[in-house]
């Protein structure tokens, strides 16, 4: 089972955080221009958690080389099933560098666009905050 799938199965956000490489990339399901760095992608992941209910996992499909994961997953938005998989690859270092996510049916995925765009002032203020502690570099 990878990590993220733990994490997220457990409701432990801020495990994920660590699980993304600095160059992360987020690709959504309902916005059309990648979100890109890690502290935006892991702060959309925290949006996420706070958007879906009973998220679970059903499936783990792995790449030979380890490096791709497939987590099909069910949850609930607004009191909507959701059915969607997170698509993981892994940089040489075992971080996460792309994530993407697909969710169907459409009533579904538009029920989580109006959430997570709800989400979306409390995103930009932890991005704000990750990134004001980020020592200069010398």
């Amino acid at each position: 089972m990878h990590p993220f799938r733990r994490a997220v199965e457990a409701g432990d956000v801020s495990a994920l955080e660590s699980l993304f490489a600095e160059d992360a990339v987020f690709t959504s399901p309902v916005v059309f221009k990648p979100y890109a760095g890690k502290a935006i992608t892991a702060a959309i992941v925290r949006g996420a958690a706070r958007v879906f209910g009973d998220i679970h996992y059903v499936r783990e499909i792995v790449s030979a080389d380890g490096r791709d994961h497939a987590l099909v997953f069910k949850a609930t938005v607004n009191g909507l099933q959701v059915h969607g998989c997170d698509f993981l690859h892994l940089d040489e270092d075992g971080l996460i560098d792309d994530l993407t996510v697909m969710v169907r049916p459409l009533s579904a995925a538009k029920a989580l666009a109006e959430a997570m765009g709800a989400q979306f002032d409390q995103i930009h203020r932890e991005v704000a905050a990750a990134q004001a502690t980020v020592p200069e570099p010398q």
